[in-house]
C-alpha cells in the first residue's frame, strides 16, 4: 500500500507538506503543490481518509469492467451480472475496457474513486506486469476475475476451455477429418491459450500431427477471422474442417467460406466456441460449445459479495463446464 511518506520522498518534501497540499490546510508554493500532485498521480496514492472510509463502509455498488460492446458473449455476461446483482440489492456500474490495457487501468481507477465495494474484471491481457491487477492488489480492492483466469491471488470464475475444445475437435475427427484448422483468438488471453491447448490435445490423442499452418490468429474478432480463414483456404493443402475459437470468429469464418463459394458442411465442416441466439437458425445450424453465461454471471457476483464480506478469506478459482451442442455444420444430420 502506497503511503504519504512514499509521496513525500518522491516529491522531495516533508510528510506534513504532503498533508497540507492534500487537505488544503496551509498554503504552499505552486511548484511544491505540483510536485506533490504529480507524485500522488504517479504512485496512485489513495488518501488515508478515503482508505479508511472504504474499509469501514459500503456503498452497495459494484464495478464491472469488461469489453462487452463488441462481443455478444460478454454482453450476455454483463446482463447476467446485472440480474444477479439486483437480487442482492446491489447497483452495478458498468464500464467498457475495449480490451485496451490503458483504458482498463483508467476505468478501474475511476470505479475505485467512486467507492464501489468491489470490481468484476475480464482482464485485457495476461502479462506478468499487468498494471491493473497490480493496482487492484496494492489498494486491496475486492476483485473477481471473470472468464479470463489471469493471476493467482484473485478469486476467479470461468469456463473449462481445454477439455471442451478438445471434445469439439474430437467430434470433427470422428467425422473422418484429418486436416483440421483452428482460428484462434488474440494471443495473451488465458482463454485463447487453453482453447489452443485443447485443439492440439485432440490431434495428439488421435495420432494426428500438428501443422502450424493450420493454426491461424483471428484476433477474437470477425474481420481478422475472415482474413485468417481466407489464408487457410489458399493453402496448397487446405483444411477440411475448421474450429473457430469464439462467436465473432465463427461469423468471420462463415463470411470467408460464403465468399469463396464453399458449402458447409459438404465441402468444409465448421464448429465454434460460444453459442449465440441465431446459431440455431443459420443454414446449416452451427455446432458449438455453449458457455453457461447465466451461471457464470451469478457465480461471479456471489464470489465478489463473499470477498467483500471476508477480505482475508481463501481465494477461489471456479471452473464451469460448458455444453457441446451438436447441430449440422459439423456434418451431423
Amino acid at each position: 500500500m502506497v503511503t504519504m511518506d512514499d509521496v513525500a520522498k518522491l516529491a522531495k518534501v516533508s510528510t506534513s507538506t504532503v498533508s497540507h497540499v492534500l487537505n488544503g490546510t496551509r498554503k504552499v508554493s505552486p511548484i511544491t503543490a505540483r510536485a506533490v500532485e504529480s507524485a500522488v498521480q504517479y504512485l496512485d496514492y489513495i488518501p488515508n481518509t478515503l482508505a479508511r472510509s472504504l474499509a469501514r463502509s459500503t456503498t452497495n455498488t459494484i464495478g464491472v469492467a469488461i469489453s462487452a460492446l463488441s462481443n455478444h458473449y460478454f454482453s450476455e455476461t454483463v446482463h447476467a451480472i446485472e440480474t444477479e446483482s439486483a437480487k442482492h440489492g446491489i447497483m452495478m456500474l458498468f464500464v467498457d475496457t475495449h480490451d485496451d490495457p490503458e483504458q482498463e487501468l483508467r476505468v478501474v481507477k475511476a470505479l475505485h474513486h467512486r467507492r464501489v465495494d468491489g470490481i468484476l474484471l475480464a482482464p485485457s491481457m495476461d502479462t506478468k506486469d499487468h498494471r491493473t491487477l497490480a493496482y487492484l492488489q496494492a489498494n486491496e480492492i475486492p476483485t473477481v476475475l471473470v472468464d479470463r483466469l489471469a493471476a493467482k491471488g484473485f478469486d476467479q470464475v470461468g469456463v473449462e476451455n481445454k477439455r471442451s475444445s478438445q471434445a469439439l475437435v474430437a467430434h470433427l475427427i470422428e467425422h473422418g477429418h484429418r486436416r483440421i484448422a483452428c482460428v484462434a483468438g488474440r494471443r495473451g488471453f488465458s482463454t485463447t491459450e487453453e482453447r489452443i491447448d485443447g485443439y492440439r490435445a485432440a490431434l495428439s490423442a488421435a495420432g494426428l500431427p500438428f501443422d502450424p499452418a493450420l493454426l491461424v490468429n483471428g484476433e477474437s474478432s470477425s474481420e481478422p477471422a475472415r482474413l485468417a480463414t481466407g489464408h487457410l483456404l489458399a493453402l496448397a493443402s487446405p483444411p477440411t474442417a475448421i474450429m473457430a475459437a469464439n462467436n465473432m470468429m465463427t461469423i468471420g469464418a462463415m463470411h470467408a467460406l460464403r465468399d469463396a463459394g464453399i458449402a458447409v458442411p459438404e465441402q468444409m465442416a465448421l464448429v465454434g466456441f460460444d453459442d449465440f441466439d441465431w446459431a440455431d437458425f443459420f443454414v446449416p445450424r452451427l455446432t458449438v460449445v455453449a458457455q453457461p453465461v447465466e451461471t457464470l454471471g451469478a457465480r461471479a457476483v456471489k464470489l465478489l459479495l463473499k470477498r467483500i464480506e471476508s477480505p482475508e478469506g481463501r481465494r477461489q478459482t471456479v471452473r464451469l463446464p460448458p455444453t457441446l451442442r451438436i447441430r449440422n455444420s459439423c456434418g451431423c444430420r
